[in-house]
């Protein structure tokens, strides 16, 4: 009975001593993450710096990052101005939808970097399908075909 009690008090220590690493490992952590220690603003500021694969690559970095990235549609709205220089009707119809920005620069980033390449004239001299870079291509509705094929026939 006494071994008993000797290696549930063992177990006891471990499980504190488990514990006290844990929550200063959480502290450790913490102590180095910004976005925890600074004011919501500067936060904001700093993250607005980046450009959208760099603040995709940071919202991955941890939770913390994670929601307050995701959760900040101040950082996507400028991203997806500049997208809407492109896709002005697409980004128009989904804030019209009530979509939140990130959710519309998710649904329109690929498109625009495409519509861009044909609005540019990238591929006016391509003879066949299989020319075509299979890699970036992404479906499209009629009237970007429409608006693409306007901007071929001007050329």
């Amino acid at each position: 009975m006494q071994k008993n009690s000797k290696r549930n008090n063992k177990l006891r220590v471990c499980d504190i001593e488990l514990n006290f690493v844990d929550a200063e490992k959480e502290k450790s952590e913490s102590q180095n993450n910004f976005v925890e220690l600074l004011p919501l603003e500067v936060t904001f500021k700093i993250f607005s710096q980046l450009d959208i694969q760099s603040l995709c690559r940071a919202s991955v970095t941890c939770r913390s990052w994670n929601h307050t990235i995701r959760n900040s549609d101040s950082l996507w709205k400028p991203h997806c101005l500049t997208v809407r220089a492109v896709c002005r009707r697409e980004i128009d119809n989904d804030l019209e939808n009530g979509y939140p920005w990130r959710v519309i620069l998710l649904r329109n980033y690929q498109k625009s970097k495409v519509k861009y390449e044909w609005l540019s004239g990238r591929y006016s001299n391509i003879c066949s399908p299989i020319s075509l870079p299979e890699k970036i291509m992404c479906p499209m509705d009629a009237d970007t075909w429409g608006e693409i094929l306007e901007a071929e026939l001007e050329r």
